[in-house]
């Protein structure tokens, strides 16, 4: 079901599409209600603005000397009618510019406008709608030849001042709002043809660009598919936009990594299953022999089972150490312990391996240091990190396990002198599914995964780890603790 779901979603190209039609739709919807619905509302607002800001430039010169200029100026520059008048309808100064002018018609009763503009405040505006009869020139015998009487919209604006002897004054502004139906009537023409070429541009806009955009993602998204199916050997395209790039590059290095994770995934069951399958064949081996052959019960024979079925559960709780340490649920019973007590007693358990096999193992260093840690766990890495260095150590058989001191850390090396490490291997030695010897070779001592061990336990006390080796001059695994002051003696 929500597979289907999934499917059944629109996809990305689509997406932006109609995004991209939205937002035509809504630019086309707010040009028509600007340019036709709201036109005659915003062109009144604009004449309403106009006629305050000359009546606000009378007021403040309402005590110039050359007022009369300054009338006949704004009257040319708006457009408009200007009356100044007293209270009591007296005219002081006047502009007559208009046809059928409000304010100088006989009928208008400036005094009332007066008591209507006091009663306002101060201030007072009024629409008013009127009939102008116009003419036109037929020929030019005839100049005065009338044409027709249309119904014009004025404003009037009232604004009272006090002149300079005290007197109250009231300033009288008309202006003709004009008719813009046939304005209107234009832009509405213009608007279908624009709204039109704008669609067929949206469209061809729309589908360039979504394509465009989501050409990449759905590459990327095939790609991703083919991934997840275990190609790690695709690669993502990373050309295009910069998220895309990133994402590509994202994904290529996951690609690797899932490739190197298989590949040595790979390898540790061929190493497990080999370090597996040799001590239990060797049990089975000598199980047999002694069930069979007569004589044959004895006790180097049980010994040898005895050896290999130990070397087997060290594997096996390997194993299950990785698994803790990796998953976290591995914890530490810290105490403050004499760490070169504990490489001395760790290095007493190769005793037998010393005189038996002709191993050296030297133990270089010059005073005892203490540490805060899991005593147990810090054994584990002396003892592993030491049966690394004794499987690849040179025809001597040498051995150096060096403690020294500096800054508040305590640094332990253990070096040998086998074959070293090529420099490129080296970041990846501590990897727990990393194996240097392609060819397995079963180890002296140890199961092959000290290493990674040997990692998750200095990092969860927050320690430090490393390896310094070139070919041919052998190898030195170290790791290093915050050293402690040692307890007092009780």
């Amino acid at each position: 079901m929500k597979q289907n779901k999934g499917r059944s979603k629109i996809s990305i190209k689509w997406k932006i599409f109609l995004g991209f039609g939205i937002f035509t739709a809504c630019i086309i919807i707010v040009l028509w209600l600007t340019q036709t619905v709201f036109l005659e509302d915003f062109y009144k607002l604009i004449k309403t603005q106009n006629v305050r800001s000359s009546a606000n430039a009378l007021a403040d010169n309402i005590n110039n000397s050359d007022l009369e200029a300054l009338v006949t100026n704004l009257s040319q520059n708006s457009d408009a009618c200007i009356r100044v008048i007293d209270q009591q309808g007296r005219e002081l100064s006047s502009e007559d510019r208009l046809e059928g002018c409000v304010i100088h018609d006989p009928s208008f009763n400036g005094r009332l406008f007066y008591l209507k503009t006091l009663q306002n405040g101060g201030e007072y505006l009024e629409y008013f709608t009127k009939e102008v009869t116009t003419y036109q020139s037929p020929n030019f015998y005839d100049p005065y030849f009338r044409s027709s009487q249309k119904p014009t919209e004025s404003i009037v604006l009232g604004k009272i001042v006090t002149a300079p002897s005290g007197l109250s004054l009231l300033i009288l502004i008309n202006s003709v709002i004009s008719p813009v139906n046939a304005t209107i009537e234009t832009l509405r023409v213009q608007l279908v043809y624009l709204s039109v070429v704008l669609i067929l541009l949206a469209l061809v806009l729309s589908l360039v660009l979504s394509r465009r955009i989501s050409k990449p993602i759905s590459d990327i998204n095939t790609a991703a598919k083919s991934l997840a199916a275990g190609n790690y050997d695709m690669i993502f395209d990373n050309s295009g936009y910069r998220e895309i790039s990133e994402l590509a590059d994202t994904l290529n290095f996951a690609a690797r990594e899932l490739g190197k994770t298989e590949k040595l995934r790979r390898e540790l069951i061929a190493n497990v299953s080999h370090d597996l399958r040799t001590p239990l064949t060797m049990i089975t081996g000598y199980s047999e022999i002694m069930r069979d052959l007569p004589g044959e019960n004895t006790p180097e024979n049980v010994q040898i089972i005895i050896d290999e079925a130990t070397r087997l559960t060290n594997l096996v709780n390997d194993m299950l150490d990785i698994s803790k340490w990796q998953s976290g649920t591995q914890t530490l019973n810290l105490t403050t312990f004499c760490l070169t007590d504990a490489v001395q007693q760790t290095l007493k358990r190769y005793n037998k391996l010393t005189g038996q096999d002709g191993y050296t193992i030297v133990f270089e260093h010059s005073d005892n240091v203490w540490v805060t840690a899991d005593e147990l766990r810090i054994s584990q890495v002396i003892y592993n990190l030491v049966n690394n260095a004794i499987n690849y150590t040179g025809e001597d058989k040498r051995i150096t396990v060096r403690q020294s001191s500096q800054n508040g850390w305590v640094k332990l090396e253990v070096m040998d002198t086998g074959e070293g490490i090529d420099p490129q291997n080296l970041p990846l030695v501590w990897d727990r599914y990393y194996k240097i010897d392609k060819e397995h070779k079963r180890a002296a001592i140890g199961t092959g995964l000290g290493l990674s061990i040997v990692k998750s336990i200095v990092d969860s006390h927050n320690g430090r780890y490393g390896v310094e080796s070139q070919k041919g001059c052998g190898s030195t695994f170290w790791f290093a603790l915050k050293s402690v002051d040692p307890p007092p003696k009780s």
